[in-house]
């Protein structure tokens, strides 16, 4: 406390779940004072489905997911922001709450018609073990650096792998390739593998041959593991 009626709470160790309201209460003799404090974590949420295709995610399922890509279930607030940012996935998805819920930002017929109004999609609470989903995952900053690796030949799955470890880091994961490009600005024409079996690549400045006229990250999908490709790995800070 520096002088009288200041106070600084300092939260360390934050992790992708920590959002929420903390109420921090001052005591100083007979004084009580206390204060609610809003905590909102810088992130990026992205749309997820395995390799197996669309709605193959029970709500259990969804958070493994989401966490093996080194990122949390997306709240909906955070989902509400990625949306009036731009972010539009006609797939229904898993939300920390247990609801699913999909983002549109231009309404069409397959996306709950043209008769509605952009926005948020809502089935509502879903059974979590039943019902079968994508996930959205949020992932925030970094603690480390992704990056394109420079290899000589292009790679199968089991040698990107080993090629990342190699150069003294490990395959990234879809959330780090997505805080990588939000945040760092990472803007590489060259699809990769990642850890999930994916192949993708983000693009900050479209450009002819390097996928729509928007920004984001491109995705070819899961293909077979005997396939070459480039590989983006992760090495930690």
């Amino acid at each position: 406390r520096c002088t009288r009626g200041e106070v600084s709470l300092v939260i360390s160790d934050l992790h992708l779940n920590d959002s929420g309201r903390y109420r921090c209460e001052v005591i100083d003799g007979l004084e009580d004072e206390s204060a609610v404090v809003e905590l909102e974590l810088r992130g990026v949420v992205f749309p997820y489905q395995p390799a197996g295709g669309r709605y193959q995610l029970n709500f259990g399922a969804a958070q493994h997911a989401c966490e093996e890509q080194d990122a949390a279930l997306a709240n909906f607030e955070q989902l509400f922001s990625a949306w009036e940012e731009g972010l539009d996935w006609c797939n229904a998805g898993w939300l920390a709450d247990g609801t699913v819920q999909y983002p549109i930002t231009q309404s069409r017929e397959p996306c709950g018609g043209l008769g509605l109004a952009p926005g948020l999609r809502s089935y509502g609470l879903r059974h979590r073990h039943l019902h079968l989903y994508d996930a959205f995952c949020f992932s925030s900053s970094l603690r480390g650096k992704v990056y394109f690796l420079q290899h000589p030949h292009k790679l199968n799955f089991t040698e990107a792998v080993k090629a990342c470890k190699e150069d003294r880091a490990e395959i990234a994961r879809v959330g780090q390739l997505y805080a990588a490009w939000k945040f760092l600005g990472l803007d590489r024409c060259d699809a990769g593998w990642l850890a999930d079996g994916s192949l993708r690549y983000p693009i900050i400045k479209p450009r002819p041959n390097c996928g729509p006229d928007e920004p984001g990250v491109r995705s070819f999908g899961f293909p077979a593991e005997h396939h070459r490709h480039g590989v983006y790995c992760y090495r930690a800070r």
